[in-house]
């Protein structure tokens, strides 16, 4: 079909394909990549946004033959001042951090703000209903749209900021290229000669694979390459921990989850690729699942993984004797909790492209959150040396966890291998919800126990996760959970056993928080309930319980320093009694995470300094930034100990220099990277002390590296034990409104030191935003291992319209072997959030909730988002 349509005034003429999206002509025909493919073909994120005759439309559920004749714009058609605007308006107010979605609003806050030069905050949120942010929480990015309101009210824009000294808001690192789309996602590269990519992936959890046909996709015109496991010319299973995962499923084997991978294409176009992968056609037998982590453990039971028994990983916590102090306890509570599994939802599909190099090796762009393991194992894939193989960070549309794992990076590599030539692959959203690792499901029982003052005795407790079909980092979620089973209180006897269990669901990896927030959902229902007992406000059995410098935590570690819980609830106290004391139903919950993996793991931090020809700097480091503000800090520490200007250093993650530091994880990138940035600074500043500028220092490098090797293993038998670095503290509050929706958060979190205060609480305003989301409405259920909807609704993750008031309280209480006293805060804003909310709950209509989410209550009930009109 052929159409014709004005775009950013200009006119467009376009032989369009059957299947065809709008979204698809404008990105891959007219190279507008403002617009992003975050749910295609859904419409449900708003990332696709464009204006058509001044109307926003998603174009990925739009069909091209609508935009005939008519006028279409985006972000590339503004003039400069607008473009400037808006641009300024998102960055002074930090409302970005991924910046995936961004530019699709930012383009819905140009067209409202033209119609309605004064919206309010509410009339702001219900515009963006069409909207996804998975980072924010949407505070900072109403605050923008309300600057460029007033903007075109005649008023000032903020300016962002530029001091880039610690404690000050200095701007993102990009922000603008950012909101304006103009700074590429590893989908939108374009390279010479580039081919597309495809796979084929399971549709059975388990099936053993009788033969797989490729030649009907062979012969679809436009294909160039149809891979299989007999391609793979190294070793075709990697992993995190264990090499338990293929590359490719071969013949004769069993798939073991609907992520498992058949074959891949590489094809002329996007969609030549996809439609040989349906061709390609699978012959199986299928068979039973083991859906049950607790028929997996069974005697007998059939092995699920080749690589590794059913039992995937045992933490086993023990201090004191729990069962004689549960005994001689004045109240003891018990009870069964059981958490869901939950959908990343990150909003950038993964994707990646990698392009055959000089002298036989491969270059490769990547979203990971290690590209440094991405490289190893890529490289282990293709048999080839290391050396052999240059990977780059591209900016990452957000993670959680979710890309800690290999995804497609080796499936891209091999078909570039292969093929000789450049290719990209990008899942679909329904592909990127099949195969990633996912939250872990964790069943838990409980038993604590208080002596007549409300003192905590012990806890025992006993927690199975569902790790899915391969081990990904299962067994350490539930080594976390374990060690973090007894939160942020002292509690001198303690039983608590863990398990991560293999079965044929999708895999389960690391998700923020990382096994941390499902154990306190259970843990602080059980405070509540103690003090019920009592007859003891919630407030104060937290106080009498919380932990200080010199008390033992869970694991026996003996903290030293930086423990900062009694300051969030001294900040939490009088928002608390002001809330009890107007009769609305009120909750509480305190949480801890460490900052840093820790648990004997020998972590390291590396940071290069290169002064270029330029005059400029390259800030390298080896962890991702995936909107947490990561690079930005990082300068802001470098500016710190040179004086020199923010504007001069340019961060960058690449393999230039080997600064293989593992996984951005754990809490730990502004602790280690951090750490490592103040060495490589300091060096250069001892260098300009000297009289020698910038201008006579090109070319040198400062090296930068720390390490971090005193952990001890979860239950070593060591003189001193030290599970992990540090630790971040947390106490939040939820009231609800008199018809039982969540009408305010306060969020009181000890960040060590902040560094960027509008990053950092914009971390905590994500977190809860996705706390809320798992308390109440997200889940990715499951029948016979296949999700039972890939469909963003319903997952079930909130929109704008459904967030409450978010009050984030920064405290600090410095953190000695952090850089400047500053620890990660990127987790543990959502731990102690699911508890809160079930508390408030349990408060409102006196009903304990043991299971999440909580869909059955009136605050899910509130969320309109997620749920049709008619439940409203």
């Amino acid at each position: 079909m052929l159409i014709e349509f004005v775009l950013n005034g200009i006119r467009q003429r376009v032989q369009t394909r059957p299947g065809e999206s709008f979204l698809e002509v404008l990105r891959e025909r007219c190279g507008i990549t403002s617009l992003k493919s975050g749910c295609s073909p859904q419409g449900q994120c708003g990332c696709c946004l464009a204006l058509v005759n001044g109307v926003p439309k998603t174009t990925c559920a739009m069909t091209p033959g609508f935009a005939n004749g008519k006028h279409v714009l985006t972000l590339e058609g503004l003039d400069a001042r607008e473009r400037q605007d808006i641009g300024d308006a998102f960055s002074a107010a930090a409302g970005l951090q991924c910046g995936f979605c961004i530019p699709g609003i930012a383009l819905r806050a140009k067209a409202l703000t033209d119609q309605d030069p004064a919206p309010s905050r509410q009339t702001i949120a219900e515009a963006l209903d069409g909207h996804l942010c998975r980072c924010t929480g949407y505070v900072k990015i109403i605050d923008a749209i309300e600057n460029l309101a007033a903007s075109k009210r005649g008023g000032h824009l903020p300016v962002p900021g530029s001091d880039g000294r610690v404690g000050q808001p200095l701007a993102r690192f990009g922000a603008v290229d950012m909101v304006l789309g103009a700074r590429p996602y590893v989908d939108d590269v374009v390279l010479p000669d580039m081919l597309h990519g495809a796979l084929t992936l399971s549709p059975h959890a388990r099936a053993r694979v009788l033969h797989i046909d490729t030649s009907r996709a062979r012969a679809l015109p436009g294909v160039v390459r149809v891979a299989t496991a007999a391609d793979v010319p190294g070793e075709r299973w990697y992993g995190m921990l264990y090499n338990d995962w293929p590359g490719f499923i071969a013949e004769g084997e069993e798939t073991r989850c609907v992520g498992d991978v058949l074959a891949a294409v590489a094809a002329v176009d996007r969609q030549t690729a996809r439609a040989a992968a349906e061709l390609v056609e699978v012959s199986y037998e299928v068979l039973p699942a083991t859906l049950d982590p607790l028929q997996a453990l069974e005697p007998g039971a059939r092995q699920v993984n080749p690589q590794h028994d059913n039992l995937l990983g045992h933490s086993v916590v023990q201090r004191g004797d729990a069962d004689a102090a549960l005994a001689a306890s004045a109240h003891v509570v018990s009870g069964h909790w059981q958490t869901q599994r939950i959908e990343h939802l990150f909003l950038e599909p993964e994707s990646a492209v990698a392009e055959p190099a000089p002298g036989g090796g491969l270059r490769m762009r990547t979203q990971g959150q290690g590209i440094f393991d991405d490289r190893r194992q890529v490289a282990r894939f293709l048999g080839m040396p290391i050396e052999k193989i240059f990977i780059e960070l591209m900016p990452n549309g957000g993670a959680f966890g979710g890309k800690e794992d290999m995804s497609i990076q080796a499936q891209t590599a091999l078909l570039a291998y292969l093929t000789h030539r450049p290719v990209k692959l990008t899942l679909s959203r329904d592909e990127s919800i099949r195969l990633h690792p996912k939250r872990h499901p964790i069943a838990m029982d409980y038993r604590m126990g208080c002596d007549a003052n409300g003192i905590f005795t012990a806890v025992k407790a006993r927690m199975v996760g569902d790790s899915g079909a391969y081990g990904s980092v299962g067994a350490k979620v539930l080594e976390r959970a374990a060690g973090h089973s007894c939160g942020a209180y002292r509690v001198p006897n303690v039983d608590v056993q863990a398990r991560a269990v293999y079965t044929n669901n999708p895999p389960c990896g690391a998700m923020r928080g990382f096994g941390v927030n499902q154990a306190h959902f259970a843990l602080e229902a059980c405070i509540d309930m103690l003090a019920d007992q009592l007859g003891l406000d919630h407030w104060e059995i937290r106080w009498r319980n919380a932990l200080s410098v010199g008390d033992t935590f869970a694991t026996g570690q003996v903290l030293e320093k930086s423990v900062g819980i009694r300051k969030t609830l001294q900040a939490i106290k009088p928002h608390w009694d002001a809330a009890v004391a107007s009769g609305r139903a009120v909750g509480i919950a305190c949480g801890v995470k460490n900052s840093g993996i820790g648990n004997g793991v020998v972590e390291f931090g590396k940071a290069r300094l290169v002064v270029e020809r330029d005059g400029q700097i390259t800030l390298y480091n080896g962890f991702t930034e995936m909107g947490q503000g990561l690079m930005t800090v990082l300068v802001q520490l470098a500016v710190e100990t040179t004086g020199l200007s923010a504007a001069v250093f340019v961060p960058r993650v690449d393999s230039t220099y080997d600064l293989d530091c593992g996984q951005t994880t754990g809490s730990r990138g502004t602790l280690l990277a951090g750490r490592a940035v103040l060495d490589a600074a300091a060096k250069l500043k001892a260098d300009l002390d000297t009289g020698l500028t910038v201008e006579q220092l090109k070319g040198r490098v400062y090296v930068g590296e720390t390490v971090i090797r005193d952990t001890t293993a979860l239950g070593a038998k060591v003189d001193k034990i030290k599970t992990h670095t540090t630790f971040g503290w947390a106490t939040q509050m939820v009231v609800l409104d008199p018809y039982g929706r969540v009408d305010r958060v306060v969020a009181a979190h000890d960040a060590g030191r902040v560094l960027n205060p509008a990053l950092c609480s914009g971390q905590i305003e994500g977190a809860v935003q996705m706390g809320l989301g798992y308390a109440l409405t997200e889940e990715l259920r499951c029948e016979n291992g296949m999700p039972v909807s890939t469909k963003i609704r319903d997952i079930g993750v909130l929109r704008a319209r459904d967030m409450p008031q978010v009050d984030v309280i920064l405290v600090e209480d410095p953190e000695p072997e952090g850089p400047l006293g500053a620890k990660g805060v990127g987790e543990i804003g959502l731990v102690p959030t699911a508890a809160a909310v079930a508390s408030a709950l349990q408060r409102f209509d006196g009903i304990r909730r043991h299971t999440l989410p909580m869909k059955d209550s009136p605050a899910a009930r509130a969320m309109t988002g997620c749920y049709p009109p008619e439940t409203n």
